[in-house]
C-alpha cells in the first residue's frame, strides 16, 4: 500500500484482520527497552535473525509489526518474502500505553498463528509475561517475570536475559 500511495511515507500502521490500525507513538522508554532487546539478541551468534519493529505474514489479512522478532536463520535475511508464523522462534511486545491492545488482540493472533512463544514487557507493571505453546488460539503456558528474574528463549536458551536492566527505571 505504500508503494501504491495509499499510505503516506513513513505511516505507522499495521494490518490486522483487514484493517490498518494506527501504532502508538514510540516513547524513549519503549524505544531504550527495544534497543537493548535487539542488542543482546545480536550476540546470539547467528542463532537467528533479530528482526526489529518489521512486519510478519500472516495471511490472509494479518501482517503485525512486533517489536523485535527472532526468526529462523535465513540466508536470504527474509528479503524475498515476509517471515511467516513457522519461521518466527520469539515475538517480543513492549507495552507502554499499548498493553490491553497486546494482550487482547496481538496475543491472540500469534496464538491462532501457531506463533511459538511471545514475550510482553509491561513497562507499566513492571513484569514480563512469556506465553509459550499455542493451541487452538491461546497459549497454555503463561510465566509471569519480574526485575530479579532472568528468562531465555526457549527455542535459544543460551539466550539469558537479565531483566532487571528492562524493567528498572
Amino acid at each position: 500500500m505504500g508503494r501504491a500511495g495509499i499510505l503516506a511515507p513513513g505511516s505507522r500502521v499495521e494490518l490486522i484482520d483487514g484493517e490498518l490500525i494506527d501504532m502508538a507513538p514510540i516513547g524513549s522508554r519503549h524505544a531504550s527497552v527495544v534497543s537493548y532487546l535487539s542488542m543482546l539478541f545480536a550476540r546470539s551468534g547467528g542463532k537467528a535473525i533479530v528482526f526489529t519493529q518489521n512486519p510478519i505474514g500472516l495471511p490472509p489479512w494479518s501482517e503485525p509489526q512486533p517489536d523485535l522478532a527472532l526468526l529462523e536463520p535465513r540466508t536470504d535475511h527474509y528479503r524475498r518474502e515476509l517471515p511467516r508464523a513457522s519461521d518466527v522462534l520469539l515475538v517480543v511486545e513492549v507495552a507502554d500505553t499499548t498493553l490491553r491492545y497486546d494482550v487482547g488482540i496481538k496475543l491472540p493472533l500469534y496464538a491462532t498463528h501457531g506463533i511459538r512463544e511471545v514475550w510482553i514487557v509491561d513497562l507499566t507493571g513492571r513484569r514480563v509475561d512469556v506465553y509459550r505453546q499455542p493451541v487452538a488460539g491461546s497459549y497454555q503456558v503463561k510465566l509471569v517475570c519480574l526485575a530479579a528474574d532472568v528468562v531465555s528463549p526457549e527455542a535459544a536458551p543460551s539466550i539469558r536475559v537479565e531483566l532487571a536492566p528492562i524493567l528498572g527505571e
